[in-house]
């Protein structure tokens, strides 16, 4: 079976040379907690990793789409959508994705004098609730900021700020209940109509049909559409798609990510459909739209 490490289509990693992370790690905010490699890879099929005597970094995967596999400890653990491992230091370890699911991963590794405080005790794969509290985006844009700072890192203050991100980032997934729980509205606040969009928000990077929808919140698929047709005005699928170029335009806009990296991350296998979706919707191609904001 082929096998491999890194390549893939749509992928983005950024590290920095062993000499400056020493140098770097010599100042306690920085050396308390870094980054060593970070990145994000879409639907990676053929994805593998063996170290077979460990590494000198931890290192979290976070699962948000497919389905992957790794080895630790003599065990094998399946990792899902919507799951992640934490591998610690100086431990033996495999991990591979699903042929047939490959796995979409945001992955980072870390070192430090605290590193011991964000393992996980449990080597088993960890469940990120996913609904319309899970704040999944919030999770994402912190991603995003502490990727773009570590990658300004050769500029020391940068790498300084990409180690602070690194605490709160982390912070999602270990405290996970108080991270849910704060700056979201409570059930009973919101109406049918926003608990649908919130939950949209959540997953404008994956592909939800009309069916999951429906079954997620517990409606014949004809009443749920019945029923957020006549909040909003419009279908929920129809809304899900303005929320993908919506969200698409942030990443044009704020982003120097290549437009096939956003068709990707944002669930459009193929930049031709996501062209054709934009257009529809915007009035004016991706690309062309990009020019428009760089001339801005």
């Amino acid at each position: 079976m082929i096998k491999m490490k890194e390549g893939f289509k749509g992928e983005r990693f950024v590290y920095l040379p062993e000499e400056s992370l020493k140098e770097y790690s010599k100042d306690p905010l920085i050396g308390n907690l870094y980054i060593r490699k970070i990145g994000f890879f879409p639907k990676v099929k053929f994805h593998y990793v063996q170290k077979d005597s460990g590494v000198d970094y931890a290192m979290l995967i976070y699962c948000t789409d497919g389905r992957g596999k790794y080895h630790i400890h003599d065990k094998t653990y399946q990792v899902e959508k919507n799951q992640y491992i934490i591998i610690p230091p100086h431990v033996p370890y495999s991990f591979e994705a699903d042929v047939n699911a490959p796995w979409t991963i945001y992955w980072i590794h870390f070192r430090g004098k605290l590193v011991n405080s964000f393992l996980s005790p449990n080597p088993s794969p960890q469940i990120i609730l996913s609904d319309e509290r899970s704040r999944q985006q919030v999770r994402i844009r912190l991603f995003e900021e502490t990727y773009n700072s570590f990658a300004m890192g050769y500029i020391k203050e940068y790498l300084s700020y990409s180690s602070m991100c690194l605490y709160t980032f982390l912070s999602t997934f270990i405290f996970q209940e108080q991270f849910r729980h704060i700056g979201t509205p409570t059930h009973n606040e919101l109406s049918f109509s926003m608990r649908v969009i919130y939950y949209l928000q959540e997953h404008v990077e994956t592909n939800l049909t009309l069916q999951e929808l429906a079954e997620y919140f517990k409606y014949s698929e004809s009443h749920f559409s019945t029923l957020f047709q006549k909040e909003t005005g419009t279908s929920p699928i129809h809304y899900f798609t303005r929320l993908k170029i919506q969200k698409a335009c942030q990443y044009i806009e704020l982003t120097d990510m290549k437009l096939n990296e956003i068709a990707m991350r944002l669930g459009f296998e193929e930049q031709a459909y996501f062209s054709r979706v934009f257009t529809k919707v915007m009035g004016i191609s991706p690309s062309a739209y990009r020019k428009k904001e760089t001339d801005k």
